[in-house]
């Protein structure tokens, strides 16, 4: 008897929004927890005697280590099932920055930070595998967008906390109330199902003929780097570089650039900050309902032009528009609402890689080019000497533009719908 699968449904019902807001909220509180430590940048950086360099290493360790987390989270992600692994990894990430606020030294911030970034690059992976696999193909690209409209609310709770919360209660006490997300997973990890495309994946390989069984299994990161997949996961790869380069060359400093350059007061620059938060809600909102429209390919271009007009405004013409705040707020918007093309990984990933390497896939291109990041924040700090902050995050454009033209190296995916593959 045919199996129906949950990806097969006309749909959505309950299953599919328990596995919606799990991963949604999951991805709210990992933006949350890797974003937090950029707003307490300047109380932790005056607490423990820090330079600028040295809160730029601290911050790109915890990138180099998203990328450690997603390969390591990926691979047990297709080996134990997308359920577990969702938890482990939200669990992992609180605890992580939980630690930060006990932290009385730079080496031991650096270990809290690295820890918080093994459970965030472990998470985004799962969450997107989890929706890809569930949801129907029609609908895919709005539900796998509408999982990264946590990105955005997730750097909104981190400005309000840094901005607003902080000067009252301290840095530390603002990573004490970063343990939330772990209670949300005690609380509804009993109703979560697992996804029923990785167990029937499962199932098929058990049924295996004892030839099979005994031969020796595949290894699913070498498999990326077969004949079969190793162009298609390079491609997936350059492509995640220039667009997690887009966003940490407009995102690691921007806090700072709008306080030291710009000489706004820390309330004010939140509120500016707010603002991009709103554009990254609205982009990532409408990115999937486009891009299940136009097809993945163009959706990606539009949207990483908006963001590289809007970062050319804000940084090298800032003088152009800075008598008018609000055509610079206008633009701040466009930078946000460009990050909505990050609202298409989830989605094309899903459809690009089989069942069997898909988290892993999914895990290890994504978090590798967020851990060559490591260099960002520090690169930004040191163009800045000669060319302002505004120098340093204007290089986020060209690889927003890199973006939009290297999506068309990929095939078109749009609705494809997703199965049991055979070995």
């Amino acid at each position: 008897m045919a199996i129906t699968l949950l990806n097969e449904s006309e749909k959505p019902g309950k299953q599919h929004y328990r596995i919606l807001f799990m991963s949604w909220a999951g991805w709210v509180f990992d933006f949350y927890d890797l974003m937090l430590f950029t707003f307490l940048l300047m109380p932790i950086g005056k607490e423990l005697h820090l330079s600028d360099i040295q809160l730029s290493f601290i911050l790109g360790s915890s990138l180099a280590a998203t990328a450690i987390g997603g390969v390591i989270f990926g691979w047990l992600c297709d080996k134990l099932g997308r359920k577990l692994i969702l938890q482990l990894t939200i669990l992992i990430y609180s605890f992580g920055t939980f630690l930060s606020g006990f932290a009385p030294s730079l080496e031991l911030l650096l270990i809290f930070r690295v820890i918080t970034g093994l459970g965030v690059g472990g998470e985004w992976a799962t969450g997107q595998t989890y929706i890809g696999e569930t949801f129907p193909a029609k609908m895919r690209g709005r539900f796998g967008a509408f999982m990264q409209t946590g990105a955005p609310i997730g750097i909104a709770i981190a400005a309000v906390v840094g901005g607003y919360l902080e000067p009252v209660i301290g840095w530390r006490a603002c990573f004490f109330v970063s343990i939330l997300p772990a209670v949300i997973v005690i609380f509804i990890r009993k109703s979560l199902p697992e996804s029923d495309l990785w167990e029937e994946k499962r199932k098929q390989s058990k049924l295996k003929t004892e030839d099979a069984k005994k031969s020796k299994p595949e290894n699913k990161l070498i498999l990326l780097f077969s004949k079969q997949y190793r162009k298609l996961f390079i491609l997936a790869l350059v492509l995640a570089v220039f667009d997690m380069s887009a966003y940490w060359f407009t995102y690691s400093w921007l806090p700072g650039y709008l306080h030291q350059q710009r000489n706004m007061p820390i309330a004010k620059s939140t509120i500016w900050l707010l603002v991009t938060q709103l554009g990254g809600l609205t982009g990532y909102a409408t990115f999937g309902f486009i891009s299940d429209r136009t097809g993945r390919r163009p959706a990606y271009s539009i949207y990483s032009l908006i963001m590289a007009i809007g970062l050319i405004m804000i940084t090298l013409l800032w003088e152009v528009i800075a008598a008018n705040p609000l055509v610079i707020l206008i633009f701040m918007f466009l930078v946000g609402f460009g990050t909505g093309m990050f609202g298409g990984y989830g989605p094309l990933f899903s459809e690009l890689f089989p069942t069997k390497i898909r988290s892993t896939a999914m895990g290890s291109a994504f978090n590798l080019a967020r851990g060559i990041q490591f260099f960002t924040p520090v690169i930004i700090s040191l163009v800045a000497v000669k060319y302002g902050l505004s120098g340093g995050i204007s290089l986020a454009a060209l690889f927003a533009i890199l973006t939009g033209i290297w999506i068309w190296t990929f095939p078109e995916t749009k609705g494809k719908k997703l199965y049991v593959e055979s070995d």
